[in-house]
């Protein structure tokens, strides 16, 4: 039998287990504390627990954290590592490292549901939920774990499409018993599932990342097909329902395509849409994948495209590209892996 891991527990669930093997109340805040503070690795580690309670324990817990099973590096120094799933699939988590912060990008999916265009992780289709605990252990099981700064939802899959998991690793971060993080350190993006983004902004005071890459509905859907279920345009009725003027952020993701979304008549109607939500725009370099006819605009246009945003109201940053050379777009390396592990073995 599986055990059960305890990463990836609140508090209150892991007074529920204790609760249910006899023990004293106050283990479930000892084992938290040895889970998310002491990052232990095994329960045998617990030395403030009776062996007794220990044992206890071990019949059917354990900690729960795995290593990366891979790793490459790029010459920027961002590197991406590869975690093997308890059902067998692969899914990705980069560290990015800058002068002033350490940012880990996470995976919430194995796969996505979403079939965005310019998305190598939705050409996997949709595969599994990834559990609290495999969300938490790529935050716990990367070498850099101790040196981070920042969070970012903006790997495999569409983090409200997972909400419960989701919401339950927030509170694992940001709770006193967990890891005490402010909520500012974190951002959450998401495509714009209303559902999910309604239940996100209620219950956590992280940052959230709209992905837009256009301000036209039909054009919008060229690309990404959930316009058709939740447009655009309904989503920022509802982000024009709450406050971002104050220590919570909302900014929105725009890759930049040669031709497709990059010209006066985009930026002109992306500032119009805008209008009245404090928001930043960052605009992406498109890292180009297999079987896609799409190219990243120029510098040029790319550097225009910021100054007329700016300049009109709308604060916008070009992000640096990292880690291009170690297929740092999501979903490349886990589908490298994948198709290598479902290949027929040569006698």
């Amino acid at each position: 039998m599986n055990k059960i891991p305890l990463a990836g527990k609140t508090l209150e669930e892991l007074k529920t287990i204790v609760s249910e093997l006899g023990m004293p109340s106050f283990t479930a805040k000892q084992i938290s504390e040895w889970v998310y503070k002491k990052r232990a690795f095994s329960i045998d580690e617990m030395t403030n627990i009776s062996v007794k309670n220990r044992a206890l324990l071990n019949e059917n817990y354990e900690i729960g954290r795995t290593l990366p099973v891979q790793t490459n590096e790029s010459e920027d120094g961002t590197k991406k590592y590869l975690f093997k799933t308890e059902s067998g699939h692969f899914i990705e988590t980069v560290y990015i490292p800058e002068e002033d912060r350490a940012t880990l990008c996470v995976s919430s999916q194995v796969g996505c549901k979403m079939g965005c265009l310019f998305c190598m992780t939705g050409k996997q289709g949709f595969i599994a939920q990834l559990t609290a605990n495999e969300i938490m252990n790529q935050i716990m099981s990367v070498p850099e774990a101790e040196k981070l700064t920042n969070l970012v939802f903006m790997g495999m899959g569409e983090p409200f499409d997972n909400t419960l998991a989701m919401l339950r690793t927030l509170e694992i971060l940001t709770a006193d018993y967990g890891y005490a993080w402010s909520p500012r350190r974190i951002t959450v993006s998401s495509i714009g599932l209303i559902p999910g983004m309604k239940v996100f902004l209620e219950k956590s005071n992280c940052h959230l990342a709209i992905s837009l890459h256009s301000p036209f509905s039909q054009e919008r859907l060229q690309l990404m097909p959930i316009e058709k279920t939740y447009p655009l345009s309904k989503v920022l009725d509802e982000l024009r329902k709450h406050d971002f003027s104050k220590q919570r952020r909302v900014s929105f993701e725009y890759i930049l395509f040669d031709g497709v979304n990059d010209t006066m008549r985009h930026a002109v109607e992306l500032v119009k849409i805008l209008r009245g939500i404090d928001c930043r725009v960052n605009l992406i370099r498109f890292h180009a994948i297999p079987e896609v006819d799409l190219k990243s605009s120029s510098a040029e246009k790319m550097t225009f495209f910021r100054d007329y945003l700016t300049n009109n109201g709308v604060t916008s940053t070009i992000r640096r590209s990292r880690g291009e050379d170690i297929f740092a777009a999501c979903g490349m390396l886990s589908t490298l892996e994948k198709e290598k592990d479902q290949a027929p073995e040569l006698i």
